[in-house]
C-alpha cells in the first residue's frame, strides 16, 4: 500500500515578513497579530510548533 503524503506545496514555515500569510494565520489560530509575532520570537516559525504553542 503507498504511503500517503502530505502536499509537497503545503509551507512548513510562516513568512512572519508577509503580511498577507501572517493576517491569515493569525486568524487561523485565533490570536492577534502581536501575539503572533511574540510566539514566533519564543518558538521560531514552524508552522506545527507554532500551532502547539499558541494552542496551550
Amino acid at each position: 500500500m503507498a504511503e500517503v503524503q502530505s502536499n509537497p506545496r503545503e509551507p512548513t514555515h510562516l513568512n512572519i515578513w508577509d503580511r498577507v500569510e501572517r493576517e491569515a494565520f493569525a486568524a487561523r489560530m485565533g490570536v492577534s497579530e502581536d501575539k503572533l509575532r511574540k510566539a514566533v520570537q519564543m518558538v521560531g516559525s514552524r508552522i506545527t510548533t507554532l500551532s502547539s504553542y499558541l494552542k496551550i
